[in-house]
């Protein structure tokens, strides 16, 4: 064995700055993956298919991140980007790829990462999709000001830069909705000489608009929206999913047909679950930590005459210790972070007859199926695109006791 054998793959690649690649598939996140000598490199903004010259940008003992410098050869579904944006903003990933494409090998990503993380046995994933384009509801923009005197600074709007903090000024967005878009344009000439550093914005039922923080000439009071049967009440300061026209589909996935005594809705944001699950069971607990987002769920709920509905307003983590024995079913929405160690030790604990968790991270969400399966099995999978040109999906597995 000579000593270049001997090398890692890690050692072998430093000897070089940039180095010619293909693009073998897409992973979850939306990066594409290509290999050198063995080592795994992750390329943003490529395509299975493509033939391309790439530079180094970070290099691991297990993996290695790069560039494209030069697009050698396209692969099959690469197509112009249709924002003038997309490439220096952060905000977007696959907008190189045509819109069915995307769907197929994000979902192709998301079932290789649940099997290879998770080591279960998935059942076919149901995968439903929307329009691609013009249909974000909400979104989060940063400001900055310019240097130099009051009178000489200018504001500039938009989003930060892939895996920066340096901002890219946007003067349009198209995955945003017509009211949205119109908005983010007007912002800079609101602000004056000065702009906060994050700026929310949501909007509602026919165009109505609420900002976080105040900004004088725009609204900044609660919006609605009508989701089936039920009306949401919200403001920018919380969440809410932001795919107009998939909304009903996903709490049809979540909710489904079962009924019972009690439900327990962890994460429960405003009540975009609870509400439909009280109609279906005796009682519904819903968790939530945000107290924004609790207010506006008890408002919801009687707006919605949900008087079986129980809100509480209180971190997940601190509150599951009080989980009723008798909670039949639990829908499970967490952060990306996924479930804390003491949610998944109680929720093995108790073994409640049904659960149903809610996840755009399939590495988070293949940990804790992993966790569940000394006690749970994944019925159903459903993968619902949430959101176009972003290498993100969202996930709905409904699991049931053992």
């Amino acid at each position: 064995m000579t000593e270049q054998d001997r090398m890692p793959p890690t050692s072998t690649l430093a000897r070089f700055d940039e180095i010619e690649v293909s693009i073998e598939k897409l992973i979850a996140g939306g990066d594409g993956l290509a290999r050198h000598e063995g080592l795994p490199i992750f390329i943003p903004r490529s395509a299975p298919g493509d033939r391309a010259r790439v530079r180094v940008t970070e290099r691991r003992p297990g993996y290695a991140r790069a560039e494209i410098v030069d697009l050698i050869s396209s692969g099959p579904g690469r197509r112009e980007p249709v924002c003038r944006h997309f490439g220096d903003c952060g905000g977007c990933d696959l907008q190189h790829l045509e819109d069915g494409l995307q769907v197929e090998l994000k979902v192709a990503a998301t079932r290789e990462t649940l099997q290879r993380i998770g080591r279960l046995d998935l059942p076919e994933p149901a995968v439903l999709s929307g329009r691609a384009w013009g249909y974000r509801t909400r979104t989060q923009l940063h400001g900055v000001a310019t240097a130099g005197t009051r009178e000489a600074r200018a504001v500039t709007v938009g989003y930060h830069a892939r895996g920066s903090q340096r901002l890219v000024a946007v003067e349009e967005c198209p995955v945003l909705v017509e009211d949205l878009e119109r908005a983010v344009r007007r912002l800079p000439a609101l602000f004056g000489d000065a702009a906060p550093k994050r700026i929310d914005l949501t909007v509602g039922d026919r165009g109505a608009l609420s900002c976080a923080p105040v900004v004088e000439g725009l609204p900044h009071g609660e919006v609605s929206v009508e989701v089936g049967e039920f009306v949401y009440s919200f403001d920018a300061r919380c969440f809410f999913q932001g795919h107009r026209d998939l909304l009903p589909q996903l709490v049809e996935r979540v909710v489904g047909s079962e009924s019972g005594g009690l439900a327990v809705d962890l994460y429960a944001g405003v009540g975009l679950f609870a509400l439909p699950l009280a109609r279906l069971y005796e009682r519904v607990v819903a968790v939530e930590g945000d107290n924004v987002a609790s207010r506006f769920g008890r408002l919801n709920a009687r707006r919605n005459g949900s008087a079986n509905v129980e809100v509480v307003h209180q971190a997940v983590e601190s509150w599951i210790p009080s989980l009723p024995k008798e909670a039949e079913r639990l829908v499970l929405d967490p952060p990306r972070s996924g479930l804390a160690p003491r949610v998944t030790g109680k929720l093995l604990a108790l073994t409640p007859a049904r659960l149903t968790y809610v996840s755009c991270h399939p590495a988070a969400l293949a940990r804790d199926l992993r966790a569940l399966a000394a006690s749970y099995r994944v019925s159903e999978l459903t993968m619902i695109d949430l959101f176009p040109q972003t290498g993100h999906l969202e996930v709905v597995a409904q699991l049931v006791r053992l």
